[in-house]
């Protein structure tokens, strides 16, 4: 099984980035943590990030032929995206929607997620380890 891992903006600034909100890892452990975890569970991982809209669509296209299933965090792009809910319900794959945070006890304009229409289940408020659940999550319904 093959799990693309697509991350939005400010993704890669874990660690520098509001700690209080979403913690002192910083986005290699994130990556790290992922790639020990799935190799773990015995499937492969492509981590992937952007700050631009347009790419997270192409790497959700991408995915298409090349994954089983994605694990997304669009940021801030949650929330205003209809292309990227768009390219995730053109590919169809299994996709799981991540948040570090808990999205529900934060800003108004923070309670829309475009995204959640394309995907399975959301997984919010817990930390880094909301991607190894999600990777859990799509090998245990998925890989067997």
């Amino acid at each position: 099984m093959q799990i693309r891992v697509i991350n939005g903006p400010n993704i890669n600034m874990l660690g520098r980035r509001e700690p209080e909100i979403y913690g002192t890892a910083g986005y290699q452990e994130l990556c790290a943590q992922i790639e020990g975890h799935a190799e773990k569970l015995g499937i492969g991982v492509t981590i992937l990030q952007s700050n631009h809209e347009g790419d997270l669509v192409d790497m959700i296209q991408d995915a298409l032929g090349h994954a089983d299933a994605i694990v997304i965090n669009p940021g801030a792009y949650t929330h205003t995206s209809i292309a990227i809910m768009d390219a995730a319900l053109a590919v169809g794959l299994p996709m799981v929607e991540v948040h570090i945070s808990d999205v529900t006890k934060r800003e108004d304009f923070r309670q829309v997620s475009y995204i959640r229409q394309a995907c399975e289940i959301t997984i919010m408020g817990h930390g880094i380890n909301g991607y190894l659940e999600a990777l859990s999550y799509l090998a245990e319904k998925y890989n067997a």
